[in-house]
């Protein structure tokens, strides 16, 4: 007997850190969804590890911060990147990194509440998948998908049971893929790519070593050893600490033409000895896995009822650490407006501002990791260490460095370009959404006389004194523009300490008002009331509800003692209203219209408006 179908809302496929965090996201705001995975655990090796401070604030947001802090390692013991011949032998140079140098500590700490960590995927996952059954979400192991398709209502899918066997049909409004690099949902809805596959080929190890001795001193993730004939992007091999400093990840690149590289226990523990320099080490190898570069980005993310996340989506090498952080930042995007929809919060056409809004991101992304792999090339260039030397030729080389002034210059450069990796925090933290939802920043509302003279000083755009001096890849510049992130301040408020970001968020629609809230708090009551959206307000001055005792909040934003910030449930603003409007309630209901994908109507209403968006 047939057993009969299952229905839901959102079908999620696939469980790693994006799966989950929308599957979390999903049950958190009540919403009926299925996942699935063809695994039948969470992730039981090492893949992923860097989690950057954007990502924390998701976490933050979904309420398990405290537990990843408390089973990553913290963001101290990842200050150093080291070159070095071996650990026991030359250390070549060194890097301050992720935003612990002396450099950067304090860029990092002033733009949010969250810090780096490292955090092993097969560590984060089971934090992750805890807080979305704390929540209720329905997870389901051991479940792949055979196929899918579109239906006139939504999308019916076969899924198969691999402990039994059994198959059965799931019916559902939307389907997500993120099933990872070889995504079925992608070609079963046949998802365009952009790009280049099998750019380079590479070994993970898995194994225990104890190094502490040579890393307690200059603690940190990466360890780069480089040895003659050996020009890769990860040099000889790099090792990446899982645990400090005792479980590592030893990744080694190769070449398939010269052919498949010897995985035996008795050749990996002599390649991970090779590098360690010391052969009193005891090296016990767990796992090992082979994995290849590449440099693709889905032409779009929404095709119909399905959508693209994560790794199906974008395909890149770890540089800059980016890849998880990127996934589950798409998965904190799309959750919350497929929620919106399926509550009725929302009109469809928000869907689409998903693909407007992240495929950008992923482009930036998969483009910025590939350029920093041929940026480690000046570091082996500075070495002399090429292929096809002997290793005579490679030691001499790199013995006569230091004594070469000119060399010793062009390593110090070299290792100075690895900042674009390894301190880029304007890569980090510095996503700006351009779409259909996003009320523009021309688009305001003129002010009512009052509201002009009383906030004559409204602040200037934070980039705009400065923006020669900027880096958009190595430097954040917080900002209250429409489409970027709330930015971070530390507010008062009935004697506990908050940030800017703990207003916002669990769901909700927020509206941010100055110290001047007239007119605000009824405007987003009347407009909450008519469009059965809950809207909450908060005052953010100096002397207000929140209280902006450090004056941090007056120096970042843009928005004057009468003006208000319409944010988003992902925390982003997607409306800037400098001053208060002569009518507060109109314009915050076309800007929530424009923000909840209903623009059109929106446009029939105010003709004005329409034209400014236009």
């Amino acid at each position: 007997m047939t057993p009969s179908p299952i229905r839901t809302d959102v079908l999620i496929v696939g469980a790693g850190p994006t799966g989950l965090t929308l599957s979390a996201i999903l049950a958190r705001d009540g919403i009926d969804a299925i996942t699935i995975t063809r695994y039948p655990t969470t992730a039981h090796s090492p893949r992923a590890h860097i989690t950057n401070q954007r990502t924390m604030e998701v976490f933050r947001d979904l309420g398990c911060e405290d537990a990843v802090i408390a089973a990553a390692t913290p963001n101290e013991y990842m200050r150093n990147n080291v070159w070095a011949t071996s650990f026991a032998g030359q250390e070549i140079a060194r890097l301050e990194t992720w935003g612990t140098g002396t450099a950067r500590s304090g860029d990092y700490e002033v733009a949010s509440p969250s810090a780096m960590c490292n955090i092993s995927q097969h560590i984060l996952e089971p934090v992750i998948a805890e807080a979305a059954l704390g929540f209720g979400a329905d997870l389901r192991f051991s479940t792949e998908l055979v196929s899918a398709h579109e239906t006139s209502d939504g999308v019916e899918a076969t899924v198969r049971n691999r402990e039994t066997g059994e198959e059965s049909t799931i019916l559902a409004r939307y389907i997500v893929g993120a099933d990872g690099g070889r995504s079925t949902v992608a070609e079963e809805f046949g998802f365009t790519f952009t790009g280049e596959s099998g750019l380079g080929a590479a070994l993970n190890i898995w194994l225990d070593a104890d190094l502490t001795k040579y890393c307690d001193y200059r603690p940190g993730t990466l360890y780069w050893m480089a040895q003659p004939g050996n020009d890769y992007w990860v040099g000889s091999g790099t090792w990446i600490s899982v645990k400090p400093f005792t479980d590592w990840v030893l990744l080694c690149m190769y070449d398939p033409a010269e052919g498949e590289p010897d995985t035996s226990e008795e050749a990996l523990i002599a390649l991970a000895q090779s590098t360690i320099g010391d052969p009193s080490v005891e090296v016990t190898i767990k796992q090992v896995s082979k994995w290849q570069i590449n440099h693709v980005i889905a032409d779009e993310y929404r095709k119909g009822r399905a959508f693209l996340a994560g790794d199906a989506a974008h395909r890149h090498p770890p540089a800059n650490g980016l890849g998880t952080n990127t996934s589950i930042q798409d998965a904190y995007n799309l959750g919350w407006k497929l929620s919106a929809v399926l509550r009725g919060d929302a009109d469809e056409a928000l869907l689409e501002t998903y693909s407007q809004e992240r495929q950008p991101v992923g482009k930036r992304v998969v483009d910025r990791a590939m350029k920093s792999v041929v940026d480690m090339g000046p570091i082996s260039q500075a070495l002399g260490f090429a292929p096809g030397q002997s290793a005579e030729e490679g030691w001499a080389s790199l013995n006569g460095l230091f004594d070469d002034p000119a060399r010793r210059r062009k390593l110090i450069a070299a290792v100075e370009l690895q900042n674009y990796q390894f301190n880029a925090h304007g890569m980090e933290l510095g996503q700006q959404y351009a779409s259909d939802g996003i009320v523009p920043a021309d688009s305001a509302v003129p002010a009512d006389t009052a509201a002009d003279d009383a906030d004559s000083a409204v602040h200037a755009d934070p980039t705009a004194a400065s923006a020669g001096d900027i880096d958009v890849d190595l430097d954040f510049v917080p900002s209250t523009r429409p489409g970027v992130p709330l930015p971070h301040a530390w507010v008062d408020h009935d004697r506990r300490r908050l940030s800017t970001l703990d207003l916002v968020g669990t769901g909700g629609w927020t509206l941010i008002t100055g110290h001047d809230d007239s007119g605000w708090v009824e405007a987003a009551e009347a407009v909450s009331a008519e469009l059965g959206l809950p809207l909450r307000t908060a005052q953010v001055s100096m002397g207000g509800d929140y209280n902006d005792v450090l004056h941090r909040w007056a120096e970042i934003s843009d928005v004057a003692d009468s003006g208000a910030l319409l944010v988003r449930p992902d925390r982003i603003i997607a409306w800037n209203c400098p001053v208060r409007p002569a009518d507060p309630t109109a314009a915050l209901r076309e800007a929530l219209a424009t923000a909840t994908g209903r623009g059109a109507e929106s446009a029939r209403r105010s003709e004005p408006v329409a034209a400014a968006e236009a």
